[in-house]
């Protein structure tokens, strides 16, 4: 779905990706990779070893569908500094498959740090066209566009997830599977994006007023 933020051109696609066109930019946050891995290293609840792969497949459809010339994760693409290590190898292997598509930016989260898999540039922001893009939104600091509180959305009786379009900050789903989610009414949410514009991600993105 097509929309405008800090006087450029964006589209939030299904999947919770977010395309810049002008930018030829594919922005994601939170993949939250090696969290199954994560959980049994410290004896938490064991998740499913197929979140990732699940992950990474949607990433690839997304890669494919727009090709873009830069790929940039918003942090938490990891769930600690080890989960490159901690990958399967098979995910590990689609990973370097995707790498020679595109410029590959790996914005630090509070989860992983500088952690990259091995290939493009780890920093701490980066900044084109006049906005930000960094892990967690700076009440007075935009325009930037960051992801980190995992927004969802009530539709239908269910929570889904939800891109959130203010005046001064865009804040992306998390991409990742099992990675929960937020109340996008719950503070500080509001204060970030309100008013503004919600679109529920899905095959059929929908939008509606934030208020």
């Amino acid at each position: 779905m097509p929309f405008r933020f800090a006087g450029q051109s964006f589209e939030a696609l299904g999947s919770g990706a977010l395309w810049w066109p002008s930018e030829r930019a594919l922005l994601v946050a939170d993949l939250h990779l090696g969290r199954p891995d994560r959980m049994a290293r410290r004896g938490g609840a064991l998740l499913p070893p197929q979140g990732d792969a699940e992950t990474l497949e949607r990433l690839t459809a997304a890669i494919e569908a727009v090709r873009p010339a830069r790929v940039i994760s918003l942090g938490d693409a990891f769930d600690d500094a080890a989960g490159p290590e901690g990958l399967l190898a098979a995910d590990a292997a689609v990973l370097r498959r995707l790498q020679p598509r595109a410029d590959w930016t790996w914005i630090a989260g509070n989860h992983e740090g500088l952690t990259t898999p091995g290939f493009g540039t780890a920093l701490a922001e980066w900044h084109g066209g006049g906005i930000a893009a960094r892990h967690v939104a700076r009440p007075g600091a935009g325009p930037d566009i960051s992801g980190h509180y995992h927004p969802k959305a009530r539709l239908a009786g269910r929570l889904r997830p939800v891109f959130l379009v203010g005046a001064g900050h865009l804040i992306l789903p998390a991409f990742g599977a099992y990675t929960g989610g937020m109340d996008c009414t719950r503070a500080p949410l509001p204060g970030l994006t309100v008013p503004g514009l919600g679109i529920v991600t899905g095959a059929v993105p929908r939008a509606f007023p934030l208020r």
